[in-house]
């Protein structure tokens, strides 16, 4: 008889693996939606006007990526761990901004970048569970 225990792929409270797996993914494809949109802009008539709408469509979709991508690897509460993943995304995007943009400030669109990110984070792990 074994004493082999079934586990699961979440095994223990939190795997950062998977969690730094969807973060990468997230910051993976900003990069190339970043790239995309820089080329737009500078080779079609496309003003700058438009830039602060383009980094709030590319957040939004880079962090339902990771929120998709985290609750379908691991299964279950798609929408904590989707929002777990936002706000660790968002996070870490204000800590580089702080270490390396010296007029940086945590104001009201800091809040709403923030909001943002667990919301979209929190859609996005609910949609991850249902898509395998």
């Amino acid at each position: 008889m074994s004493t082999k225990r079934n586990i699961s792929k979440s095994a223990g409270p939190l795997n950062l693996w998977i969690y730094c797996r969807a973060l990468i993914r997230g910051y993976l494809l900003s990069l190339i939606l970043f790239l995309v949109s820089g080329a737009l802009i500078a080779f079609t008539s496309l003003g700058e006007g438009i830039i602060s709408i383009i980094t709030s469509i590319i957040l939004i979709l880079s962090v339902a990526y990771g929120a998709i991508y985290i609750a379908a690897k691991i299964g279950s509460r798609g929408w904590l761990h989707g929002a777990i993943v936002g706000l660790a995304y968002i996070l870490i995007l204000v800590f580089f901004s702080k270490l390396f943009i010296s007029e940086f400030s945590f104001d009201k669109y800091v809040s709403y970048r923030i909001l943002i990110s667990v919301a979209t984070g929190f859609i996005g792990g609910m949609i991850g569970i249902n898509v395998k």
